[in-house]
């Protein structure tokens, strides 16, 4: 069925039917299209002597970046050591301790370490 058919039958004269059909089409909006001017994030150059106008979210995003950067190493820094091997040899000298013997490795004679001679 073509579109003038179908606007007809539904009632709608065929100028408008093909205009709201049309504008049903255009769903973004336009041409909202920035021409690329050269500049860097579109910011003409500064003369000698001017001095760049900070706009209002740009303090605030600073501070937080970088307060959250500081926040996140310093809970690294002090996290709690969850490391397996850890916990075996604090467990393990505790065993050792509890026995009654004391944890020194003495390498095997034959094993060419500079403390067997």
């Amino acid at each position: 069925m073509s579109m003038t058919a179908r606007a007809s039958r539904i009632g709608v004269s065929r100028a408008s039917g093909l205009a709201k059909l049309s504008q049903r089409r255009l769903a973004s909006g336009g041409g909202a299209y920035n021409e690329p001017s050269g500049h860097f994030l579109g910011q003409k150059p500064l003369r000698k002597g001017e001095k760049r106008e900070k706009e209002g979210w740009e303090g605030i995003y600073t501070y937080g970046l970088f307060g959250g950067m500081a926040f996140c190493a310093i809970g690294l820094l002090y996290k709690p050591d969850t490391n397996i091997q850890s916990w075996a040899r604090a467990e393990a000298q505790k065993q050792l301790e509890s026995e009654g013997g004391v944890y020194k490795y003495e390498p095997s004679p034959y094993a060419g370490h500079p403390d067997n001679k």
